[in-house]
């Protein structure tokens, strides 16, 4: 398998993931977008010092991707993927802060407690978005969000750009299989090669989006996302938002490590 095969294989694992039957997976979209919004919310409330009482927060992804069979190996490859464009966000700020920080009897530098931080943040909204997209799936996902009020053409526009991703994957495919059985050794790969190859795939995936985009009106598309089955807020949905809601609040209102810390401080002898 090329590397451009194995691209759209690992890009649509989460869309396959998607199309489990666990009760997660069943349970209503707009329960869990809501929910996986007031998660980012939460851990994007602290200050920028706060490492130790956002490590509560990583229940809600464990939790989730335990519940609907979404392989932690997975998530940590789609993380590393993106850790470093999250590393030179905040790769000066050692450099730039140096002010000291208590850390339980140890005092550290503050640039580092927020690129800790910064870093902490990352894994854990990255995490729950990608939980999110492995148990609900895309298109249920844009489907909630037009529910729940986001305006129709940024819906469709986030559904749209999803599957030209697929297309330009899938041209980027063929066009590699066709160079492989044109050239031999090194021909055909260098520098001014690769300029034409993208530029040509830019063009072949342009005029595939349009193909594309003339076969859905003439099945009538109307610019209205479509949902496949009806979307019930029921009991569950709602114990599940309220449940974990409530746990949230309870996280960052209280300082659990901290609390914790003291009970196993008083308890020993």
């Amino acid at each position: 398998m090329s590397r451009i095969a194995g691209a759209i294989v690992h890009f649509g694992a989460l869309d396959t993931l998607s199309a489990s039957g666990t009760p997660l997976h069943r349970l209503d979209p707009r329960a869990k977008v809501v929910t996986t919004l007031a998660f980012a919310a939460a851990v994007a409330s602290f200050g920028k010092y706060a490492v130790l009482p956002l490590l509560p927060f990583a229940l809600f992804p464990v939790a989730l991707a335990s519940a609907g069979g979404v392989p932690f190996g997975l998530l940590g490859r789609r993380l590393l993927l993106a850790l470093p464009f999250v590393v030179l966000v905040g790769a000066l700020n050692p450099v730039l802060d140096r002010m000291p920080v208590s850390l339980g009897p140890f005092a550290v530098a503050g640039g580092w407690m927020s690129f800790t931080s910064i870093l902490l943040r990352f894994v854990l909204t990255v995490s729950a978005a990608l939980v999110l997209v492995a148990v609900t799936g895309f298109h249920e996902v844009c489907a909630a969000l037009g529910r729940l009020g986001v305006p129709r053409p940024l819906v469709t526009q986030l559904l749209v750009l999803h599957r030209y991703l697929f297309v330009l994957l899938e041209e980027a495919g063929r066009m590699e299989r066709a160079r492989s059985l044109r050239t031999f050794g090194g021909r055909g790969r260098g520098l001014p090669a690769s300029g034409a190859f993208l530029g040509t795939l830019l063009l072949r995936t342009w005029g595939r989006a349009e193909r594309i985009h003339f076969s859905m009106l003439a099945r009538g598309f109307d610019g209205v996302l479509r949902f496949e089955r009806p979307l019930r807020f029921g009991a569950a949905a709602v114990l599940f938002t309220s449940g974990w809601i409530a746990l949230f609040l309870a996280f960052r209102l209280v300082d659990v490590p901290r609390l914790l810390g003291s009970f196993l401080a008083a308890a020993a002898p």
